[in-house]
């Protein structure tokens, strides 16, 4: 179910016996949200958001077909778009380090959109009321 995620995991997590100082886990802050068009930054596509892993939830097959040398690390917002490019529309899972707004202004093409969003205003969508929450 579409979602807009804010991960805050600062608070230090204690070791089971006491012992050694805290140690807080990383932070990792979505900079899109639910709604948004973005561009890839290495690949010619762009896509509308309509979910959100605070970190990398995909299988490890699909994360080790990506080649080593730009492979995203895992501990980052990972998106789900409805995306688009020349030839076709598709959904894809993109790392956050691999996104940047589409300032283009210009809708998503893309069969889903009428399911989970209404209408195209101001570069992004708006999620459909029942698939808020």
């Amino acid at each position: 179910m579409p979602r807009h995620v804010h991960l805050d995991r600062s608070a230090p997590s204690r070791p089971p016996s006491g012992g050694a100082e805290p140690v807080a886990p990383p932070i990792a802050h979505a900079r899109f949200t639910i709604g948004d068009v973005v561009r890839h930054r290495m690949f010619d596509f762009r896509g509308v958001i309509f979910d959100i892993d605070p970190v990398f939830a995909n299988t490890d097959e699909w994360y080790d077909a990506i080649p080593e040398g730009i492979r995203p690390r895992k501990d980052q917002p990972f998106y789900h778009l409805l995306a688009e490019n020349i030839e076709s529309s598709y959904v894809a899972y993109v790392s956050q380090q691999n996104l940047v707004p589409d300032d283009s202004d210009e809708p998503i093409d893309h069969p889903a959109i009428p399911g989970l969003f209404t209408g195209f205003a101001d570069g992004r969508y708006r999620l459909r009321d029942e698939h808020r929450h």
